[in-house]
């Protein structure tokens, strides 16, 4: 008798990554509607490059919004659901997308730099956070990958490049820094 092994058997590694300034541009005023939605060039198919990979393929997104009341949870979901569509009409998988929407003032355990969101996804997912990367644009991002012992990249993107000098100037000097989400993917798909 042969016995298949069951695909979420043993932990998965993951890519989590960050939404607004890595897959899509970020804006000053929040990312209010599907209108306001500008992919970033290659980052879709950095994602689908992802997908033929091992990796696990999640989003882990503060939206501060919801809790400012700029847009309610319904608006942020079909934003979500925008972005998905185009993530899978360019052939990639997303197996999760995890919304921190409190305010900065709540202190939640799940807005970013803290790690809820993670290990949130990794309980329901089955996924090995230390064998697992982090792709964002903010110190707040690394921070959280760095809380799970998850490996951490920070792109240009986003407000990734003005986030690099502090980078230089602590002991974040060591992490990786990629010109955007598609260099990054390379990065890790070169490192497996």
């Amino acid at each position: 008798m042969v016995k298949l092994p069951t695909p979420y058997s043993k932990a998965r590694k993951a890519v989590f990554l960050d939404r607004d300034g890595v897959i899509n541009h970020n804006l000053n005023n929040y990312v209010r509607s599907i209108d306001d939605i500008r992919i970033i060039p290659r980052s879709l198919q950095a994602i689908a490059n992802l997908t033929k990979s091992e990796y696990a393929i999640v989003i882990v997104t503060n939206q501060s919004a919801i809790g400012r009341r700029l847009i309610t949870p319904e608006i942020a979901q079909q934003i979500n659901k925008f972005i998905l569509n185009k993530i899978q009409s360019a052939k990639g998988v997303i197996d999760g997308i995890y919304v921190c929407p409190h305010h900065p003032k709540t202190h939640c355990n799940c807005r970013k730099p803290k790690p809820g969101l993670l290990i949130q996804a990794a309980t329901e997912l089955n996924l090995d956070l230390e064998k697992s990367w982090l792709i964002g644009d903010a110190i707040t991002d690394i921070q959280a990958a760095i809380a799970v012992k998850a490996n951490p990249i920070l792109v240009a993107t986003g407000r990734g490049a003005d986030q690099a000098n502090t980078l230089d100037n602590n002991k974040l000097a060591h992490i990786p820094f990629e010109k955007d989400l598609y260099d990054a993917a390379k990065y890790i798909l070169g490192h497996t």
